[in-house]
């Protein structure tokens, strides 16, 4: 599994890169309920990301099971979170985070729609908790690839997290941080990456 790096800071993006940017890309990160997918747009978004995070009200907490989560958990996302990070001055992402929680899945048919590629996001203590996901992306046919979220959870070797999840040995897997900017962007560079080498294999 590849390990992201880690800095303190986000790079400054310039309007000029933003106005030749050849290419707007639609990114969806998706997982199950508090995977991190909400802290991972905030932390690399380039502009103040749009959430729709609320408070979890006591009815919330039966339908949800906070308690399969951190304990400083106390609002989930209830439609979608939207950020946005220029890759280069030819690629500009666009991303969505979508709601985990099953009762908000119906919402993902359509946030998949124009959507180029995908990012799953894991928690090793849950891994079964990402099987919709997978399910979702492959029934839409969405590239993705997989990114283990750093909840510090016991140890699984990389072969044990694929077999977990039934992936494919071309889908890459990464291990970030979804606090940590330089982190979260090493994820997304991962799948434009990988994205890249799908379209040159369909030119082969």
């Amino acid at each position: 599994m590849t390990r992201a790096p880690r800095t303190v800071a986000p790079e400054d993006t310039t309007a000029d890169s933003l106005r030749t940017a050849e290419n707007a890309l639609k990114i969806v990160v998706v997982g199950g309920f508090g995977v991190g997918k909400t802290t991972m747009v905030r932390s690399v978004s380039e502009i103040r990301p749009l959430h729709t995070e609320e408070t979890m009200s006591p009815a919330g907490r039966l339908l949800d099971d906070p308690s399969r989560v951190s304990a400083r958990k106390n609002a989930t996302t209830v439609a979608f979170d939207f950020g946005r990070i220029t890759i280069d001055e030819r690629a500009v992402l666009y991303l969505f985070g979508a709601p985990g929680q099953e009762r908000f899945w119906f919402l993902w048919e359509r946030m998949l729609s124009g959507t180029i590629g995908a990012v799953v996001l894991v928690d090793t203590r849950r891994l079964p908790e990402a099987w919709y996901a997978l399910d979702r992306l492959e029934h839409h046919g969405v590239p993705f690839i997989v990114a283990v979220n750093d909840f510090g959870g016991p140890f699984h070797t990389d072969a044990q997290i694929r077999q977990a999840l039934a992936l494919d040995a071309d889908v890459p897997m990464v291990e970030f941080d979804a606090r940590d900017h330089s982190s979260s962007k090493f994820v997304l560079i991962a799948l434009v990456e990988h994205l890249y080498d799908l379209a040159l294999h369909r030119k082969t």
